[in-house]
């Protein structure tokens, strides 16, 4: 089991109903963590619609997690 810091942003956040949260998981990569997160919070985003930031950087959606890690989905943002 692993430790997460998660920060969800813009239509994320909306969904959840709230910016962060710490969880528990047995997810390996951001990839399963965004599959396991969509199943629980019903998200109306692909996978391929989202980016991962993890401990501040940007990372590709195989990247293995780490205990402590720092996580921010990034979905499509309209702007204007």
């Amino acid at each position: 089991m692993t430790t997460l810091q998660i920060t969800y942003f813009a239509a994320l956040r909306d969904t959840t109903g709230y910016a962060e949260e710490t969880l528990t998981t047995e997810m390996a990569t951001a990839k399963a963590l965004f599959h396991e997160l969509t199943a629980k919070y019903h998200w109306p985003f692909a996978e391929t619609d989202i980016q991962v930031a993890i401990n501040d950087r940007y990372q590709s959606t195989d990247t293995l997690l780490k205990e402590g890690d720092r996580i921010v989905f990034i979905p499509p943002v309209a702007g204007g």
